[in-house]
């Protein structure tokens, strides 16, 4: 079976996108581009976007990735603390200042130049960015505090994605559909096992789902990768027009990450779709640490091989066998990009990832969220962990803590519910599945939550959205 890169508007054999990537590593280097030299990737997602990513790892040059809605101003910081040494977009963002080149321009010095027999024999190598310890830099979402350049060798993440494709069984006759930006860990690691299992990629407008979902049919999409929030999505536009099913015929791997997986919607799925959603667990530091399997789809699965994982408890656990997860991996990250441009390295075996988890007795790891903790009437309580417990309700639920003088906290709960059922009929059914101290001070109910750019639930614009509601009767009188 031939592997292709599928597009809106294109369909291209692999062969030939490597003899493209190989010509664009020519462009490159007669631009001066040198292995070991920084050069900064701001693109959206694009059958462009691969070509010029399998040309830089070729090359060996140290990719410094952005997303594509990056703000100018922030990119422009980022290429001079990197010391980029060339800039690439994608010709819709004001280009920072020093050398660039759009991805349009580079593919059309790549045709132009030397004939296809000219261009450089044998196949894309990537050995040289292997060997580099900062052969990926990418940039943290900035959510828990100030985005850092995180940096990983490029044996660091090829090394884990090998891991990834044995546990998960990616093939050559796979054809992955990944709902996600490529600038990002979950979707790069996606474009990346496409192209080492040799499996087709479809790059799909991901914000226009139903767009994807029929490009799923067109190409016989087999492996979905999106967040938890997109799949839901999926789920609520299956449901609302069954014809679209039909697109997901061939699909035998629904797969999410990026943030715990909601269990009513994990429950609804199943039974919508007929097959279950695929949890896994990682992060753009230590990369992929656990998959759930379509023969083991229990939480997130049981650990990769070559990976260690416990669980440190602490002063107010929530409940015993619950702890802190601790990883310790080989593709542990490089370090953080540091303010003279170089690579502050991480230091000690065990990496504290700050996230909530347990094992069962089968050794799968289930993720409850992240370890953060807030004090509400004598309570030591994780809002993330109330958020699974609640989600028995029947819908999503998030949760932001406000500060409050008397009680501690005040917990307002948000229930993404389309069907916008009064606040009372949610109070009810989220105060069944929780202690009466996990008891919700206020209940919102929105249509959808806000997503960030990642496809997750917009923890700053949730608390902004619980903030401008300000104090009512109800959460005077809740406890």
């Amino acid at each position: 079976m031939t592997s292709k890169l599928f597009t809106p508007h294109s369909e291209t054999t692999y062969d030939e996108v490597e003899r493209q990537a190989l010509g664009l590593a020519e462009a490159l280097r007669a631009r001066g581009i040198e292995a070991g030299d920084r050069v900064t990737l701001k693109a959206g997602n694009s059958g462009g976007f691969v070509v010029v990513l399998l040309a830089l790892m070729h090359t060996g040059v140290s990719i410094v990735l952005l997303d594509d809605l990056q703000q100018d101003a922030v990119t422009e910081r980022v290429v001079t603390l990197a010391r980029s040494r060339l800039t690439i977009t994608d010709g819709a963002n004001r280009a920072p200042a020093g050398a660039t080149v759009s991805v349009d321009e580079l593919l059309a010095e790549a045709a132009g130049g030397p004939s296809t027999t000219g261009h450089e024999a044998g196949e894309l190598s990537f050995t040289a960015w292997r060997a580099l310890p900062d052969g990926l830099i990418t940039w943290s979402s900035g959510s828990t505090g100030e985005p850092k350049g995180i940096v990983k060798s490029g044996e660091a993440m090829l090394r884990n994605l090998d891991r990834s494709i044995e546990r998960m069984g990616h093939r050559p006759d796979d054809v992955l559909l990944p709902l996600l930006p490529f600038s990002h860990q979950y979707g790069l690691s996606m474009l990346l096992t496409a192209w080492l299992a040799r499996s087709s990629l479809v790059i799909a407008p991901y914000r226009r789902l139903d767009h994807a979902v029929r490009m799923a049919g067109m190409f016989g999409a087999t492996v979905v990768d999106a967040t938890p929030a997109v799949h839901l999505s999926i789920l609520n536009l299956a449901e609302r027009r069954p014809e679209m099913a039909a697109d997901l015929r061939k699909v035998r791997m629904y797969c999410t990450g990026g943030a715990p997986l909601d269990r009513s919607a994990a429950e609804r799925f199943v039974a919508a779709l007929g097959l279950p959603l695929l949890d896994g667990y990682g992060s753009t530091e230590l990369g992929n640490i656990a998959f759930a399997t379509p023969d083991n789809p229990v939480g997130c699965g049981p650990v990769l091989p070559g990976i260690d994982v416990r669980l440190e408890s602490g002063p107010g656990a929530e409940a015993p066998g619950i702890g802190e997860v601790m990883v310790r991996t080989p593709d542990l990250f490089s370090g953080y990009l540091g303010a003279d441009g170089q690579v502050e390295p991480v230091s000690g075996d065990w990496y504290r990832t700050g996230d909530l988890g347990r094992f069962d007795d089968e050794g799968n790891l289930f993720v409850l969220g992240r370890k953060l903790a807030v004090h509400r009437m004598g309570y030591t309580l994780y809002p993330e962990v109330i958020e699974r417990t609640a989600g028995g309700c029947g819908a999503p639920v998030k949760i932001v803590p406000l500060p409050d003088e008397r009680l501690g906290s005040r917990l307002v709960f948000f229930v993404q519910d389309p069907e916008g059922r009064d606040v009372l009929y949610w109070r009810e059914r989220i105060c069944a599945q929780l202690s009466p101290f996990e008891y919700p001070n206020r209940v919102v109910v929105c249509g959808a939550f806000p997503l960030n750019r990642n496809g997750k639930p917009d923890n700053k614009q949730l608390r902004a959205m619980a903030l401008a509601g300000s104090e009512t009767p109800e959460d005077r009188s809740s406890l």
